[in-house]
């Protein structure tokens, strides 16, 4: 362990690191006649890093000594890189004893994908780490929205269904699907507590909207690996769709997530009206920045 040092000095840190932070960044909005400070305020990074107003308080004020666990935490939150990170460490006399590993990017399996050009009335999705969205089909696009139209780094399940509008407006019940998604998130994040990514989608969705802030501390967790979604598309009506969600055995985390309806259902009748509408264009649409040769199609 390296020699303590002087707690000012840590908290003088990150008070000024702070500072530095477009609240933009978090999906805040920027300085008006409420904000007094360019930065984040303490009580924003609290959330953010899931620690207590009181204690972040004293860090910045020197009269705690933060422990390893929680530098980790408030290095993610406050997104420092390396050289920040490693300063950070000395400031408050710890050792950084993380594995450091470069993540690879997240590919599509071309088994994956062969399921996705084969279910051409069937909505699914391929979903990475994080509930990222890596590849879907043109049924999912229909029923959803045409996800090549949304930029690759906001292309997050979980991201859409707190942020945007269309996506979360048609679930007709999003307050239990909204709960389910997030306790499925906090799966992930004991699985990789390290993932920096991660770390700052749960920052960012803190920040944004309470009720992710609420469940996010209720350590709910789930696997939802199944259940039932009522969706009001605007073109086709109401939708009662069952989701099964199937995970790659080869543990790279990609699962497939697929919507059916009983056969002869209303439902069953408005999937075949949207594949109607999307046939002849290409099936399996995917990020084309993972597959350049892939077909792109017009929104629908």
């Amino acid at each position: 362990m390296a020699p303590a040092r002087d707690p000012a000095a840590l908290g003088a840190f990150l008070k000024a690191r702070r500072a530095q932070l477009s609240p933009a960044d978090f999906g805040l909005p920027g300085t008006d006649g409420h904000r007094k400070v360019a930065g984040l305020r303490r009580e924003e990074v609290a959330q953010i890093a899931a620690i207590s107003v009181d204690y972040y308080t004293r860090l910045e004020q020197g009269r705690v000594q933060a422990s390893a666990s929680v530098l980790a935490t408030l290095a993610r939150a406050l997104r420092l890189d390396e050289d920040q990170q490693r300063y950070l460490y000395e400031l408050a006399g710890k050792t950084d004893a993380r594995p450091r590993r470069r993540r690879p990017p997240q590919r599509v399996r071309p088994a994956m994908t062969r399921l996705l050009d084969q279910l051409t009335q069937t909505p699914a999705i391929v979903l990475g780490k994080r509930m990222d969205i890596l590849a879907w089909n043109a049924a999912a696009a229909a029923l959803y929205t045409d996800f090549a139209h949304v930029p690759p780094q906001r292309r997050n399940y979980i991201r859409l269904l707190f942020t945007d509008p269309l996506i979360r407006g048609m679930h007709r019940q999003w307050d239990h699907d909204a709960r389910d998604a997030v306790a499925a998130l906090r799966m992930e994040a004991a699985a990789d507590p390290d993932d920096l990514e991660l770390a700052h989608l749960v920052g960012e969705l803190s920040v944004q909207d309470a009720d992710f802030r609420t469940w996010w501390a209720e350590h709910r967790v789930n696997t939802a690996s199944y259940g039932t979604k009522d969706y009001r598309h605007h073109l086709v009506g109401d939708l009662t769709l069952d989701c099964d969600t199937w995970t790659s055995p080869d543990g790279s985390g990609q699962r497939l997530m697929v919507l059916t309806a009983e056969p002869g259902s209303p439902s069953h009748d408005a999937l075949r009206i949207l594949a109607s509408w999307t046939a002849g264009q290409p099936d399996g649409d995917r990020d084309p920045t993972q597959d350049r040769n892939s077909p792109r199609r017009p929104a629908t």
